[in-house]
């Protein structure tokens, strides 16, 4: 199962500054060892929803970086609203996290 994201989501007036930080080896099926090639294997679908309405659709290829960071801004957010994040690899693992839209700092 993949690791946690770290998801933070702060309230600067009426729009949440939120930053995600995914956990993923993101192969590119191109990289090359002493036992041949390093498989592909990379996030191919990340969603996030505000209070389980879509705020952003993106389908990714194998040119994404490890352990990649994706940063947005939802206006209309309040504090506490949800924002949930999924996201799917080509070899249909999946993973879904979720936070609260705190105060900014």
């Amino acid at each position: 199962m993949a690791e946690p994201m770290k998801i933070r989501a702060t309230l600067q007036g009426d729009t949440a500054d939120v930053r995600i930080l995914m956990r993923h080896p993101m192969e590119t099926g191109t990289r090359k060892t002493a036992s041949g090639v390093v498989p592909l294997h990379f996030i191919q679908s990340v969603i996030v929803t505000h209070n389980g309405k879509t705020v952003l659709d993106a389908q990714w290829s194998q040119a994404i970086s490890r352990d990649p960071f994706l940063g947005l801004r939802v206006k209309g957010a309040k504090l506490g609203d949800k924002i949930n994040v999924t996201w799917t690899d080509n070899k249909g693992d999946k993973r879904s996290d979720e936070v609260a839209v705190s105060a900014g700092t």
